[in-house]
């Protein structure tokens, strides 16, 4: 994995439609899941009970789709950064889709295309297409337009 570091706004916005690249994989655990149901609540039996999700629809546990998701933060900076900009924040999601499940002890990684940059009051909004990949799979496990603002 090679980090893209953009040198300022204005670099950025001469990226608009390109892929900016992928992260490295991780290995999704299912003490990475037990954690997240603990954290959310979401407890239900394909994502913490081992034995009952192998004779599940999955053939085993997988991953919640919003710890797919959530892991956003771990990916993006591996994949590129900007410079000259004092800081950046999560502004929301305009659409997620979870095309295929995550089974535990799967390596994810994620690629992110920018879709588009706008002037915000104190900085930029910037829209990113983030497909989250199962190693050799065929169908992503996420597709999220994520937005962020990075203010100057």
């Amino acid at each position: 994995m090679t980090r893209l570091i953009i040198k300022g706004v204005d670099e950025l916005k001469s990226l608009v439609g390109n892929h900016l690249g992928y992260s490295d994989y991780l290995t999704i655990t299912q003490d990475q899941v037990n954690r997240f149901a603990d954290a959310t609540g979401d407890h239900q039996w394909i994502h913490i009970d081992v034995e009952r999700a192998k004779a599940g629809p999955f053939g085993g546990p997988i991953a919640h789709g919003y710890l797919t998701l959530s892991l956003g933060p771990v990916f993006l900076p591996q994949i590129f950064g900007v410079e000259g900009v004092a800081m950046g924040v999560n502004y929301g999601t305009n659409k997620v889709r979870f095309p295929s499940p995550v089974p535990v002890g799967s390596k994810l990684r994620a690629g992110v295309k920018l879709l588009s940059v706008e002037d915000v009051t104190g900085g930029v909004q910037v829209t990113l297409e983030t497909t989250f990949e199962i190693e050799n799979a065929k169908k992503p496990s996420c597709v999220a337009e994520v937005v962020f603002r990075y203010y100057l």
